[in-house]
C-alpha cells in the first residue's frame, strides 16, 4: 500500500477550485480567461482557456514546487516506482536532454547506442560531452537498428572507463529492448550513471507481462514520454530518478532550460494521466497488447508484410519486445515503408505514426478501437492489390554506422561552410540530417560524410521520407567543416 490515494488529482482539483472561485485576472496570460480572444475560446472551449492560467500561491510553480506540484510529483514518483518524478512540459526532448545535463560535463564521456534521438546528441552541442557509440546490429531484411549487446557495452566501457554515463533505449521506436538490468549492473559497477530514453515505453510501468522498466531494472534516470503511451497531452512527459540522484540539483539542471511559464493544461494532464493509469492501466494495456496482437495476425494473413513481434527476441541485441508495437515491414509488397505510410494517409485517411525506408508503425494505445484497426488492415489489403509491385532496388539499411571526427559541440559551432550535397564526401558534417519520425540522425555534427550516407539522403528524399534538421530544407546543400579549421 502507497503513501498516497492514487484516485486524486491534486493539481486538477487545485484548478477546479480556482475555477469555482471566479477570480479576476490582472496578471497573465493577456486572454484573459478567452473573453481577448474569442476565436481560441471557440477552437478550445471555455473551460479550456479558463484554466490557461499562469502560476500564482494556490497553484503552485512547477521552478519550485512546494505544494500542489509537489504532491503530484511524488504522486507520479510512487506511481511509477522511482525515486522522484519530475513534471516536464517541453516534452520528452527536455526530459532527454536534463538527463545528459545532469550527469555529464564538457569533455566528459558518456556511452550510448548511435540510433539514438536527436534529443540525446542536441544535449551533447549544449554541454560539451563526448558521445562514445555502441553501433548496434542491424536487421537487414528488416531495415533498423537492433538493441546494445550486453557484450558491445562492456568492451565501452573497458576501453572508456573514465565515462561517466551509459544510455539506453528503453524501448527503441520499433519496440526493441536491450539487457537493461545487465548494463545498469555493469554500469554501476564501474561508478557509472545510467539514463533510459524511456520516450516509448511509458506503458511498462503500468501493464503486465511487460519488458522492464528502467526503474525496476535500477537506472538512475528515466525520461518518459507520457504523451505518447500514456494518455497526456502531447509536450508532456516525467523525468523519473532513483535514489542515486540528487533532486535538488536536477532541478537546477531542469530550470536551465524549461519554461517559467509553465502550461497547466499540460501540469493537469499529466496528472489526471498518471491517475488514470495507475488505477486502470493494468487492463487498459491488456487490450492493446490484444489488439495489437490480432492485427498482427491478420496483417501477416494477407502475405507480403511483415508485422513482427517477440519471436525476433534472440536474448541478447533484441534481449526483449515491446508487444504494444504494430510495426509492419512493407519491402515485401515492393514498397517502401514511407510509400505506403503516404498511402494511408492520402488515400484511406489513417494517419500512422511513421514510415521509413521498409516500415510503417501503427501506434496503438488506450485510446484505440478495434473498428479502427480493421479499418487498417483493410487498407493493406488494398494497398498491396492496387499498388503491390516486386521489390527490385529498394533500400533496406535504415541504420548507417557512422564515423565520429569532432565532438558535436565543437562541430556545431565550428567554421564551416556550405557546400552541394554531391561535393561534401569524406567532409565533416556540422549539422544535423534526419528522417522524422523517428527522429535518428542520419548525420549528426562531427561525423564523417560517405558515400554509402549520401545515397540514403539522396533515396530517402525522392521516396518522400520528411527530412528535417539542415539549413538547407530542400537537403540540396550541407554545411561541412572547413577544412583549416580542421587543420
Amino acid at each position: 500500500m502507497g503513501l498516497y490515494n492514487q484516485s486524486r488529482a491534486p493539481i486538477y482539483e487545485a484548478l477546479e477550485e480556482f475555477r469555482r472561485n471566479r477570480v479576476v485576472p490582472f496578471d497573465v496570460p493577456g486572454h484573459k480567461r478567452g473573453r481577448g480572444n474569442p476565436e481560441l475560446a471557440g477552437l478550445l472551449g471555455e473551460k479550456c482557456v479558463g484554466i490557461d492560467v499562469n502560476s500564482m500561491k494556490p497553484l503552485d510553480n512547477l521552478c519550485h514546487p512546494v505544494s500542489v506540484i509537489r504532491e503530484a510529483e511524488e504522486m507520479a514518483a510512487e506511481a511509477f516506482g522511482a525515486a522522484y518524478a519530475f513534471l516536464m512540459v517541453g516534452g520528452t526532448t527536455s526530459s532527454v536532454q536534463s538527463m545528459v545535463l545532469s550527469v555529464c560535463k564538457k569533455g566528459e564521456k558518456i556511452i550510448l547506442p548511435r540510433n539514438v534521438h536527436r534529443s540525446v546528441i542536441n544535449a551533447l552541442v549544449l554541454c560539451g560531452a563526448i558521445p562514445i557509440y555502441v553501433n548496434p546490429d542491424v536487421d537487414a531484411g528488416l531495415g533498423i537498428a537492433l538493441g546494445m549487446k550486453v557484450s558491445q557495452v562492456e568492451r565501452a566501457i573497458a576501453e572508456n572507463p573514465d565515462a561517466v554515463a551509459v544510455l539506453v533505449n528503453n524501448p527503441t521506436y520499433y519496440g526493441i529492448c536491450s539487457d537493461l538490468r545487465s548494463i545498469v549492473r555493469m554500469a554501476h559497477a564501474h561508478g557509472m550513471k545510467v539514463l533510459a530514453d524511456e520516450a516509448h515505453g511509458t506503458h511498462f510501468y503500468f501493464g503486465e507481462h511487460m519488458p522492464l522498466s528502467a526503474m525496476e531494472a535500477g537506472a538512475d534516470m528515466a525520461a518518459v514520454s507520457m504523451h505518447k503511451s500514456g494518455g497526456s497531452l502531447t509536450q508532456s512527459s516525467f523525468l523519473l530518478t532513483g535514489p542515486g540522484m540528487n533532486q535538488g540539483f536536477v532541478r537546477q539542471i531542469i530550470n536551465l532550460t524549461q519554461t517559467t511559464s509553465a502550461s497547466y493544461l499540460l501540469l493537469a494532464s499529466l496528472d489526471i494521466s498518471r491517475r488514470n493509469l495507475a488505477l486502470r492501466g493494468k487492463k487498459e494495456f491488456a487490450k492493446v497488447t490484444a489488439l495489437a496482437e490480432y492485427a498482427r495476425g491478420e496483417i501477416n494473413r494477407i502475405g507480403g508484410y511483415y508485422a513482427y513481434t517477440a519471436e525476433l527476441i534472440n536474448g541478447d541485441s533484441i534481449f526483449d519486445f515491446d508487444r504494444t508495437k504494430l510495426t509492419v515491414n512493407t519491402l515485401g509488397i515492393g514498397l517502401a515503408g514511407i510509400e505506403v505510410y503516404d498511402l494511408l494517409r492520402d488515400e484511406y485517411d489513417i494517419q500512422a505514426e511513421l514510415g521509413d525506408i521498409a516500415n510503417i508503425l501503427a501506434y496503438l494505445s488506450i485510446g484505440d478501437r478495434e473498428r479502427d484497426v480493421e479499418r487498417l488492415i483493410g487498407a493493406l489489403v488494398e494497398i498491396k492489390r492496387n499498388y503491390g509491385r516486386e521489390n527490385a532496388d529498394l533500400y533496406t539499411q535504415e541504420y548507417i554506422e557512422p564515423r565520429v571526427a569532432v565532438s558535436p559541440q565543437s562541430a556545431f559551432y565550428a567554421e564551416k561552410e556550405s557546400l552541394p550535397l554531391e561535393q561534401t564526401r569524406g567532409r565533416i558534417c556540422s549539422e544535423f540530417v534526419m528522417c522524422y519520425p523517428p527522429g535518428i540522425p542520419i548525420l549528426a555534427p562531427g561525423e564523417e560524410i560517405t558515400e554509402e550516407i549520401l545515397e540514403y539522403i539522396v533515396y530517402a528524399r525522392e521516396k518522400g521520407c520528411s527530412m528535417t534538421g539542415p539549413e538547407d530544407p530542400e537537403i540540396r546543400r550541407l554545411n561541412v567543416l572547413k577544412e583549416e579549421w580542421l587543420a
